[in-house]
């Protein structure tokens, strides 16, 4: 065991440029809810890949943007507390466009990091760009950040170059025995990701003004003697009209949205799922405290840095 690395590795980055969808590539299996519409990440969550030589351990954290509630000031505080106690933060940038504001937020949080914490730069992407637009915007994120970050370029949606992103972050990884069982994949209950689940499959069946305040609570989760896992959850809106357009006309938009969030969780559970969804309205509860902590969101002070 003296040979085995293990690493600690915050994945960060602006909402949408792929953070749940590169843990999911890695790993070889989905833990994480993956939408093209942002911040469907909403909270810290492990993905643990191990092999006979190492162990790498991903934080998935939510993108970090200019916060517009108390909501996106708890994704803000998530993805910065992640750093915390990391052996390299993995900064994953769209590879196929020029830095953004949020992107230069960034790079200012990572500028205050400790020099013995590893930084990647990791441009994702890089299927849908040409090379040469590629290096222009890869010199561009290179700027913000400090001369000895690694920099590498890949696609998690094609698999390029993961294997090689793999083997970089084993390098920048420390000796020492794994922290996680050989066959645990993530820290999360089967409950919180089935709510990530139908969460998911809400950004996707929704028009753009619902999808944001959109919040999944789990009721019950149970197993039956038959072997089917029943599942009740309520679907939190934010406004009357909301809840209309989440159930549309003649119940088709939730049995939609039930339907392939269903499908998600029989695939990771490999069993059968009877699915009961259920729409309130919950007014304005990404601005409501107590409404984010029935949720699930602790809101606590944001800690101090030494």
């Amino acid at each position: 065991m003296n040979d085995f690395r293990t690493g600690f590795i915050a994945i960060i980055g602006r909402p949408n440029v792929g953070k749940s969808t590169l843990v999911n590539a890695l790993l070889g299996q989905k833990i994480a809810a993956v939408s093209p519409k942002p911040q469907t990440t909403r909270k810290r969550q492990l993905g643990i890949l191990t092999s006979e030589k190492y162990q790498l351990v991903f934080v998935d954290t939510p993108g970090i943007h200019k916060a517009r509630h108390k909501l996106g000031e708890f994704l803000n505080r998530e993805a910065e507390d992640a750093f915390e106690g990391m052996d390299v933060i993995l900064w994953l940038v769209d590879g196929s466009a020029r830095p953004n504001e949020e992107d230069a937020q960034i790079g200012l949080v990572l500028n205050k990091l400790p020099r013995r914490t590893s930084l990647v730069l990791a441009a994702n992407k890089m299927d849908s760009v040409s090379a040469e637009a590629l290096s222009r915007n890869l010199e561009a994120y290179q700027a913000s950040v400090r001369k000895e970050a690694k920099v590498i370029s890949i696609s998690a949606t094609q698999n390029q170059n993961l294997n090689e992103l793999i083997e970089l972050l084993v390098s920048l990884s420390p000796f020492r025995a794994p922290e996680f069982e050989e066959d645990q994949v993530t820290d999360s209950y089967e409950r919180d990701i089935a709510a990530d689940l139908i969460r998911e499959a809400c950004l996707h069946k929704l028009r753009e003004e619902v999808p944001h305040g959109v919040g999944v609570r789990i009721d019950e989760f149970k197993e039956r003697e038959n072997g089917m896992l029943y599942i009740g959850a309520t679907i939190f809106v934010e406004r009357e009209s909301q809840k209309g357009i989440v159930i549309g006309e003649g119940g088709q938009m939730m049995k939609a949205i039930g339907s392939a969030a269903r499908k998600e969780i029989e695939e990771m559970g490999g069993r059968p799922v009877f699915l009961e969804l259920r729409v309130k309205v919950l007014k304005d509860w990404r601005d409501d405290e107590n409404a984010l902590q029935r949720l699930g969101y602790r809101m606590g002070k944001k800690k101090k840095r030494k």
